[in-house]
């Protein structure tokens, strides 16, 4: 049994969910998402609650049960509140900027880099602090450690990219005899 997906799913008022066959659609205040589910469980839509039960009792439909759980409140979520992701740039030197639909980083090498950024996607940088948001969860999550991969931080001195809430375990240096 899944904890996640037995919970019943409150749609909010401005939000609309429409099941098209394997397709499911919600639409909000910020846009709309849409994505393909397999049949092997049953969505319903009751008075502005969705409900999910696995048509089968095996191991395949189960372990789907509480995934397209999540996925749907995430689409509810993005359409009403965008997800957010904030990155922050450490290292002396190091710097960013959004300049029209890239993202201009100097990180150190002998060139700029430049991040194209999707167009479902929003990126503000300031002070070195580049914040990725959009409806999205998936995509705001996969730019964000793309971006990161680009320079992650090391346990010396912290330079490069982390999250906002991420703790960088530090490594003690050299010793002098």
């Amino acid at each position: 049994m899944s904890k996640i997906g037995k919970q019943n799913i409150a749609i909010p008022e401005k939000t609309e969910v429409i099941i098209d066959g394997q397709s499911i659609s919600v639409k909000g205040p910020h846009g709309s998402l849409t994505r393909d589910f397999l049949p092997a469980i049953e969505i319903k839509i009751e008075n502005s609650i969705i409900t999910l039960v696995p048509k089968k009792d095996d191991v395949f439909s189960k372990s789907l049960w509480g995934t397209y759980a999540s996925h749907l409140k995430n689409m509810i979520k993005g359409v009403n509140d965008l997800f957010e992701k904030k990155l922050i740039l450490e290292g002396v030197g190091f710097k960013s900027e959004v300049a029209g639909k890239n993202l201009v980083l100097a990180l150190g090498f002998s060139h700029p880099v430049n991040v194209s950024i999707p167009e479902d996607l929003k990126v503000t940088a300031e002070k070195n602090v580049i914040t990725v948001s959009g409806i999205d969860k998936e995509h705001v999550g996969e730019f964000a450690s793309k971006v990161r991969s680009l320079k992650k931080p090391e346990p010396y001195k912290g330079k490069g990219f982390r999250y906002n809430d991420e703790v960088i375990r530090r490594k003690q240096g050299k010793k002098t005899a």
